[in-house]
């Protein structure tokens, strides 16, 4: 990925990120809160040697300060000075525990040495510090005292008492909760990397590229009220929706314009996509547009385009298949658009036989001559090999799929799926695309199975 690709991801799932920094934020304040404030006081020692007044003796005396004064920083964390604080202030707690908060370091380049001890209490931290103090200065002058003799060459004083601390070390909140934002910012900025390194799905024209060359030709946005009003003539003429299948229709009629009647199967790759909402909708924005229209319900498994324009589908294609009645007898007009629709008719046994039979053949030469645009609505392409049969016959496939659902892989299926009946998508159209202030939403379309039979509905599809 490039610089500019983690800028799109980042624009694009700024909500991921920030409920990231957000969560991160609120253990970091939430930890703050619960844990124990910490005290610490600290007292410092000075490191001596008794030596003669000669410079050499007193280089040397200071030399042997710096090397013991480490011996005795080690010293202070050990179990014989942690027992006899504990022994001496009666804590109640053990020597281990007790060495655990205690520390000691020496200061760079001199003598110094400084004791710190943290404790919930602030007194008991400042007396377990003096205690401490006390208690090396005792260890010092014994380990250091010749046998024989009643004094140290070595001395430890104490030069700064222990201190009464007044503002806990730990935790810090400031601290912390700069700790958390850079670690919720980073953790969403990953998260959301990786998601789009994940995600397979169609978002952009570009990743269409790599299965087709066909060009794109709309892109429907997501509109919440379509499920309750999914045909353009329900809605206000200057809505986006509406003005989208206006673009589609302008788009189309670019595409084979040497054939003057064309025939194109809105297909898909899957269920859920739109594909028959599109199709409606696609031809009653041509209709309107003055073209002499034929909407022709191609799903013989679950016909789907008569309900939404409020029609029976009862009497249509596989009635005039059968030879029971004529294309004129059996196209239906929708009001409200001035389209011509010819149903599905009967469910039959055996959809993809008639499809692929003469007399379908008949149809959609018969068909092409009395009308200017068709559009064909089929079942998806990688369920049932239907929309590739009527697709051989029309003058092209519009492949629709939807944003963020449909994965890549689904439309490099779909095209190999209409490459093996010799045919290929002339367009295709993105749909539920979201827009600025909405990121997501309800599929609508259909449910199938997978296979040659049929998928039980299930309630609410």
């Amino acid at each position: 990925m490039e610089l500019r690709d983690y800028l799109r991801t980042i624009r694009r799932r700024w909500v991921l990120i920030m409920a990231s920094t957000l969560a991160v934020l609120g253990i970091t304040g939430a930890y703050t809160y619960a844990v124990t404030p910490e005290y610490q006081s600290t007292a410092r020692l000075f490191v001596t040697t008794q030596t003669s007044d000669t410079a050499s003796d007193l280089n040397q005396g200071g030399l042997f300060s710096v090397q013991r004064v480490t011996s005795y920083a080690d010293l202070v964390t050990s179990r014989e000075l942690a027992t006899t604080v504990v022994n001496d202030l009666d804590l109640q707690m053990s020597p281990s525990e007790l060495s655990s908060r205690v520390s000691a370091s020496v200061v760079p380049d001199t003598v110094n040495l400084e004791i710190s001890v943290t404790d919930p209490e602030p007194r008991q931290a400042q007396a377990i510090a003096q205690a401490y103090a006390d208690g090396l200065v005792d260890l010092v002058r014994q380990l250091e005292t010749p046998a024989g003799e009643t004094s140290s060459p070595i001395r430890a004083t104490i030069v700064d008492p222990a201190t009464l601390p007044t503002n806990p070390v730990s935790p810090q909140p400031a601290r912390n909760l700069a700790l958390g934002l850079v670690l919720g910012l980073m953790l969403g900025i990953g998260i959301a990397v990786l998601r789009d390194l994940l995600d397979t799905t169609v978002k952009a024209p570009g990743d269409i590229e790599a299965a087709t060359s066909a060009p794109v030709l709309g892109g429907i946005l997501f509109d919440p009220s379509a499920r309750q009003k999914p045909l353009v003539t329900s809605m206000e003429s200057h809505a986006p929706r509406v003005e989208a299948f206006r673009v589609l229709r302008t788009n189309l009629q670019f595409v084979d314009v040497d054939t003057a009647d064309k025939i194109f199967v809105i297909t898909s790759a899957v269920p859920g996509e739109g594909k028959t909402t599109t199709s409606v909708n696609l031809a009653i924005t041509l209709s309107q547009a003055g073209h002499r229209t034929l909407l022709v319900e191609a799903d013989l498994r679950r016909p789907k385009a008569t309900a939404a324009l409020g029609l029976d589908h009862a009497i249509g294609v596989t009635t005039i298949l059968l030879g029971k009645i004529t294309l004129e007898d059996a196209v239906q007009k929708h009001a409200d658009s001035d389209l011509d629709v010819l149903a599905s008719g009967a469910i039959p046994p055996n959809p993809a036989e008639l499809l692929q039979s003469n007399a379908m053949a008949d149809l959609l030469k018969q068909i092409r001559n009395e009308y200017d645009m068709v559009i064909v609505d089929a079942p998806p392409l990688l369920p049932v090999t239907d929309a590739a049969l009527l697709a051989a016959q029309a003058d092209g496939a519009l492949l629709v799929v939807r944003y963020g659902k449909t994965s890549k892989d689904q439309v490099a299926q779909a095209v190999e799926r209409l490459a093996q009946v010799d045919a290929a998508p002339v367009g295709v159209v993105i749909n539920m695309v979201p827009n600025r202030k909405r990121a997501g939403g309800y599929g609508y379309g259909y449910g199938y199975g997978y296979g040659y039979g049929y998928a039980p509905e299930k309630p609410g599809t």
